[in-house]
This record gives C-alpha cells, structure tokens and sequence, in this order.
C-alpha cells in the first residue's frame, strides 16, 4: 500500500519522533533576525543559530517538514520532473549530537522499510576525501561499490554564501528506463533523481571565504516531499503526485487548458 504525500510526511516526523528528535512546526519563510536570505530556502536555514551554538535547544535532536522558497530554480521548472519554487523540505538535525553513522543509517532505513523502495535502485554520492561515508554505505548498509561515486566540492560539499557547511551524501534512485536514458545519476537526474542530501556539517564559512571548525559537528539533512512522493507513487513529475491533482485540474479549469496536451 503506497502512502501519498502527506502521509510520507506524517511518517517521517513520526520516525524521528520515536529517535527522540523534537518535531518542529515549519518556520515563516520570512527569516527572523537573518538579513543574509530574503526568503528560507532550506529546512536548515531557521536553525542556523542553532547549528553555530548561539541559541541552545532543549534537546539537541530536532525533524522538521519546512515549507521553502527557491527563486533560484524557477528555470528550471516545468522542463525537469523535479523542480519548483515552492515546496517542502524533510529533515532531521543534529545539534553537536549525532553524527555520519546514525544520520545514514536511519536515511536507509527510512528509505527502505518505511517507505518500501529498493535498495538496490539506490545510488548514492560521497564526497571525494570522505572516507568515513563511503565506508558506511558499502560496508554497513551494503550499497555496491559500483552504485557509489566520489564527488568534488561542486557536487557533494555544501554551502551557502557564509555559515555552516560540509562535505554532504546525495542519494539517488533508479525510478527505471521509462524516465529516460543514462546509466547513472551522472547521465540523467530525471532517471536517477536525487531524493536526499545528508550534509555533514564540520565547518563555519566565514564572510572572507575562510573555513573555521565547528567545535560541534551537526548533521543537516534534507529531502523533497515532492519529489520522494513522485518516487514512491511512481509518476511523471510533481504535479502528477496525487495530493497536487486537485489543484491542478483548479488551475485547468481557471485558465481553460488542459495539463499534458502539448509540451
């Protein structure tokens, strides 16, 4: 029995819930006292003081679904299966907790005994020097060598402008043939979409390009409700995800076109 969007929310807040994290309400996308972002545009960015030590939770484990702005992809919308402006990012935090080993091993199985997907249609990305991740994936959860890549800082370190930031792990699932050609994720991410980024975060970006140590490792994680609803409902795109139709045949209606008739 496949769950739709809201109920692979509901089941990932009640996942990490029972993992002792503290389940947060979706902050405002206006940023409260953060003059570097004009809207959130990631799970992790209202928890930045958290992640820096400024501002203490009382338990330092935290799971949100954050609504998210992202002008920045507004390109790229309709012309891939993935992509919107507006949508909702799942993630669980580690303040100074946990860190690599628990972060991947709950994703995997979130991954596949909550929702149900294959784990040999997985493909995951590491970054180059991060031994540690790699280890885990092939050695603990016994993805193959060969589903597994070593990325550079343009793939698999992430950072915004200044702040916390650190080598991260995509995973990626083969959702098969009829979403396109391509071999793996480096051929097509239509095919092969990115579901989850585990980010691991060991620095602090300063404002000079500088990397300072974070005393306290975190761990940042985030992945698209919409996009992990497509995998596991197996459809086209977003706005093929059960839970959207109705806006969409609404949108149809107001504007008088049919969804689909031409490219």
């Amino acid at each position: 029995n496949k769950l739709d969007l809201n109920e692979i929310r509901t089941a990932f807040l009640d996942f990490y819930e029972e993992r002792k994290h503290t389940r947060l309400k979706s902050f405002s996308l206006v940023p409260k006292d953060d003059a570097s972002l004009f809207l959130i545009n990631a799970g992790m960015a209202p928890l930045k003081a958290y992640f820096l030590g400024e501002k203490k939770m009382e338990n330092n484990r935290a799971v949100s679904s954050q609504r998210c702005v992202r002008t920045q992809d507004i390109e790229s919308v309709g012309k891939t299966d993935r992509h919107a402006t507006y949508f909702e990012m799942l993630g669980d935090f580690s303040f100074g907790d946990y860190f690599k080993n628990e972060a991947i091993h709950w994703a995997f199985e979130f991954l596949t005994k909550v929702i149900g997907l294959e784990k040999d249609r997985l493909w995951i990305t590491v970054y180059k020097d991060d031994e540690e991740a790699f280890r885990i994936w092939t050695e603990e959860m016994g993805i193959a060598p060969d589903h597994m890549f070593k990325l550079g800082k343009e793939d698999n370190f992430w950072e915004l402008d200044q702040g916390p930031c650190g080598p991260c792990s995509e995973i990626h699932y083969d959702r098969g043939e009829k979403y396109g050609e391509g071999t793996s994720p480096l051929d097509n991410s239509d095919r092969f979409m990115e579901i989850w980024n585990l980010v691991f975060t060991q620095f602090d970006k300063k404002s000079d390009g500088t990397y300072e140590p974070l005393a306290n490792p975190n761990i940042d994680t985030g992945m698209g409700l919409e996009r992990i609803a497509v995998v596991v409902e197996d459809v086209a795109n977003i706005f093929e995800v059960s839970t959207f139709r109705p806006l969409r045949d609404k949108i149809e209606t107001l504007s008088g076109k049919k969804y689909g008739q031409s490219a």
